[in-house]
């Protein structure tokens, strides 16, 4: 059972070390990590092999990282690179397996800008399983927004190499935006959906919501986890936290184990 620690950022930016404590005891195993500052190499403040040993005396893995290329969207090629080269420096040293593309500034959410960011992600992708690593963009709702009867996502899926770039399926974000459900666009590329984020959908606002609590069923759509080609897999809740975000993954975890473990 994986959690991504973005649903816990006040808690990790105050206490990572009891914070991580917390999350093994609630029986999560692994976790997508977020906030690589690549000046120092650190995760969290701590250099990244000090933060693995704490990883490893939790029993917690790390298998994948949202990095923040898109700060570097902009950037030459030898830029660009550099950055990469430390996002896989960084990620090895927690032996993770994948590097993910986590969001695109609003500024870039053009149907142009994505042709210029499919060409990017090929680049990346290169580079990132040269270096033995998998690489993956990962979806919000801004990708299925039709601009003259294309949508980024479809940009994504048409121009990019998915032997280069896997794809981190947001199940939540495709039930809120997308006209296809996530069985169809499995459909489409089947084998290449190697990541998701679950999360629930509030039945009145349509925000986040703890596991449980929401519209989506997720009976219906983990079964398709061999056909997606899935590896890992986070529980994720962004925000609009019941209580607060602690309380709210130990919730999500509760119910995960009790209702939808046995698909995965």
């Amino acid at each position: 059972m994986g959690l991504q620690l973005f649903s816990i950022r006040d808690a990790m930016e105050k206490d990572p070390l009891g914070t991580l404590k917390t999350v093994a005891s609630l029986g999560y195993e692994d976790t997508e990590t977020y906030g690589f500052d690549t000046s120092k190499g650190t995760y969290y403040g701590y250099k990244a092999k000090d933060f693995k040993k704490i990883m490893d005396d939790l029993n917690l893995t790390a298998t994948s990282g949202h990095y923040n290329f898109s700060d570097y969207f902009e950037a030459s090629q030898d830029d660009l690179k550099r950055f990469v080269d430390l996002c896989i420096m960084g990620a090895k040293a927690l032996n993770k397996k994948y590097i993910t593309w986590p969001w695109l500034a609003p500024k870039y959410r053009t149907i142009e800008q994505f042709k210029r960011l499919a060409d990017k992600l090929n680049i990346i992708g290169k580079q990132v399983t040269n270096a033995g690593l998998g690489f993956a963009y990962h979806n919000h709702d801004f990708e299925f927004i039709e601009e003259q009867g294309e949508t980024g996502y479809q940009i994504i899926l048409d121009r990019t190499d998915a032997a280069l770039v896997k794809l981190q399926l947001d199940l939540y974000w495709v039930m809120h935006s997308s006209k296809l459900s996530p069985a169809e666009l499995i459909a489409l590329q089947p084998g290449r959906y190697v990541m998701w984020h679950i999360k629930d959908m509030d039945k009145r606002t349509r925000d986040y919501t703890e596991l449980g609590n929401g519209s989506i069923d997720y009976t219906q759509i983990l079964p398709q986890a061999e056909k997606a080609g899935l590896e890992f897999y986070y529980l994720e809740q962004g925000g609009n936290f019941a209580t607060n975000s602690m309380q709210s993954i130990t919730d999500s975890a509760t119910y995960f184990k009790k209702h939808l473990k046995k698909y995965l």
